[in-house]
């Protein structure tokens, strides 16, 4: 039976989580609870390979696990991030979540333009709708996005009065928002002038697509090019060695800033604040370093070296400056490094003063207003179970995202680029150097690839080949001995 749970309560995962209440299943996946406050999509490995065949999941997010004579993968996701099934038609809270839910409804269909959803997962880590091909009788994805707006009530989105009017706590604009969002169209009669013809418009710039303009709209359009665009716009952006999060980051980063007057349209002004968290090594900083290349924006960080102080009320006083620098060179970046020296629950300093309230403090009221200023804000933690709570609300920090330790597939993938400009004698065999390599931190693949360039060199070749790749690795295996070493 779909709701009997496949694995026993606290079963063990490979990542050392325990499995809690069973939430939601089908035949062939199934949602639980786990007891370090995520959730976990456990599927059939015939089905996630299919997912993975369609393109709507790469096979970097995934884990494997065993159970008795059964293989399944698995892929985890943070408690404000919905993972549940379409039919549930739980109705969104905010605005925001309605859109999140619209916008994986598009991204999934550029995908995939004709696979039935009403008995998809929403799994709003990766705003995607992921189809589980069943055989009961479908709906259409107006019908599907109407019934997960209203609760479960039987109406196309684009019935937009009677939409309208059983959203009661959203106006005709938000409305005609989400049904844009989605990628439909309002119709002529909704009664708000001129939105059937820019949502048209909207859409086609989405999809890359060239918009019809009129001869009154084409010459104010040309000048409102937005001044948060990066020189960087017709070029993509790249991550090496870590695809989910390159994806992460153009959807919901660099698209909203290359393309800033579509989403102010739909009412996203400018990216929302973002924490990466993982455990040292995992490539957290390596990440930001190159979203900030990309972008081409000042940097203002936040770490001890720059802010902190024994002096009370001094801590607060230097990041209220931070930001005020931050956003007079808007558009910027803040860069909030090991974040939960300054942010941790204020429950734990209660009894050690009341500066740490006050630093808290400082930041809630400071990220909401960086957002509105065009101050990218980024934060960094090993350590994200020791964050206040307040800090990780929607409207503040919108996406926990987090990074692990690269795959074999990420670390061969970040290898490839950084050989793609060197010079190579003979065929490379990276297999053996992949494999060592990883679950160690992205920057021990690069410290493989220059020290196999600067061995090539002293042995007065002109071209990297094996031999000095080997000696490459052997040379950072040699420097880990002698810090264990130390260490001891």
């Amino acid at each position: 039976m779909e709701n009997e749970r496949w694995f026993p309560l606290k079963h063990e995962l490979p990542d050392g989580s325990r499995l809690g209440q069973l939430l939601h299943s089908g035949c062939n996946w199934q949602i639980y609870r786990l007891n370090n406050q995520k959730l976990v999509l456990i599927v059939q490995s015939a089905l996630a390979h299919r997912w993975m065949e369609s393109r709507l999941l790469p096979d970097t997010v995934w884990n494997s696990l065993s159970f008795g004579q059964d293989d399944y993968r698995a892929i985890t996701s943070n408690l404000q991030h919905r993972l549940e099934p379409v039919v549930l038609n739980r109705p969104p809270d905010t605005k925001a979540d309605a859109l999140s839910f619209a916008l994986s409804l598009r991204e999934t269909r550029k995908i995939d333009a004709d696979v039935p959803l009403h008995d998809a997962i929403y799994m709003e880590r990766y705003s995607r709708l992921l189809p589980t091909w069943t055989s009961s009788e479908g709906s259409t994805d107006e019908e599907i996005l109407g019934q997960w707006l209203t609760g479960g009530v039987s109406i196309p989105a684009t019935s937009f009065r009677r939409m309208s009017s059983i959203l009661g706590w959203l106006d005709k604009r938000d409305v005609a928002d989400l049904v844009v969002a989605a990628g439909f169209s309002v119709p002529k009669s909704s009664g708000i002038a001129g939105t059937a013809q820019k949502s048209q418009q909207l859409v086609a710039k989405q999809e890359g697509a060239e918009a019809p303009t009129t001869a009154a709209t084409s010459g104010s359009a040309a000048g409102s090019k937005s001044s948060i665009h990066s020189h960087h716009s017709q070029q993509a952006f790249r991550l090496s060695g870590r695809p989910v999060l390159e994806t992460f980051f153009n959807e919901h980063v660099i698209d909203i800033i290359e393309n800033a007057e579509c989403y102010r349209a739909l009412g996203i002004d400018f990216p929302a604040a973002i924490v990466l968290y993982g455990p040292p090594g995992c490539g957290k900083t390596f990440a930001v370093e190159r979203l900030g290349e990309y972008l081409d924006w000042p940097i203002f960080p936040i770490d001890s070296s720059s802010i902190a102080s024994p002096y009370i009320h001094e801590t607060s006083k230097k990041v209220g400056q931070v930001f005020d620098q931050a956003m007079d060179a808007a558009p910027s970046m803040i860069i909030i490094d090991e974040m939960e020296s300054y942010l941790s629950d204020r429950q734990i300093h209660r009894s050690t003063g009341l500066h740490h309230v006050e630093e808290v403090a400082e930041f809630l009221r400071r990220i909401p207003e960086a957002s509105k200023r065009q101050v990218l804000v980024i934060g960094m933690t090993n350590r994200l179970e020791m964050i206040d709570s307040a800090i990780l609300r929607r409207g503040r920090f919108d996406h926990v995202i987090e990074v692990g330790m690269p795959s074999a597939t990420e670390v061969a993938d970040l290898m490839d680029a950084l050989l793609t400009t060197v010079p190579i004698e003979g065929r490379l065999d990276t297999g053996a150097v992949v494999t060592s390599l990883t679950g160690r931190a992205l920057s021990d693949t690069a410290f493989v690839v220059r020290e196999a360039r600067r061995q090539a060199a002293r042995a007065g070749r002109w071209a990297v080949d094996n031999e000095s790749l080997q000696r490459a690795l052997a040379s950072l295996q040699s420097t880990a001995r002698q810090a264990a070493v130390h260490q001891l």
